[in-house]
């Protein structure tokens, strides 16, 4: 099998598990092969953002929200999801989405 003309997904399938330094390289290559379209900055932006450390990845990951009248208490409790339900109709602004349909 000639490595370098054989498709990067072929010589890969059957591994389970990707793991090691190379591992964003890999994932991007196979997703150059697979979509052409995709932009070569995003490629770069996500090759950057895989050599960080992982804590510095958690670190910047999720973006903490203030959610109005959920993030007012530390807990609530309810009897019921019915009572649950009706205390969100009743206080959460519709925007949140914890309304009924």
């Amino acid at each position: 099998m000639d490595v370098r003309r054989t498709p990067l997904s072929s010589r890969l399938r059957g591994r389970k598990q990707w793991t090691g330094p190379h591992q964003s390289r890999i994932i991007a290559a196979m997703a150059i092969e697979q979509s052409p379209e995709i932009p070569r900055e995003w490629l770069e932006e996500f090759e950057a953002a895989a050599r960080r450390p992982l804590a510095q990845r958690w670190k910047y990951a999720f973006i903490r929200t203030y959610k109005p009248v959920l993030d007012d208490s530390t807990y609530r409790s309810f009897d019921s999801t019915a009572e649950y339900r009706r205390w969100c109709a009743e206080n959460l602004p519709s925007w949140l989405g914890y309304g009924s349909v």
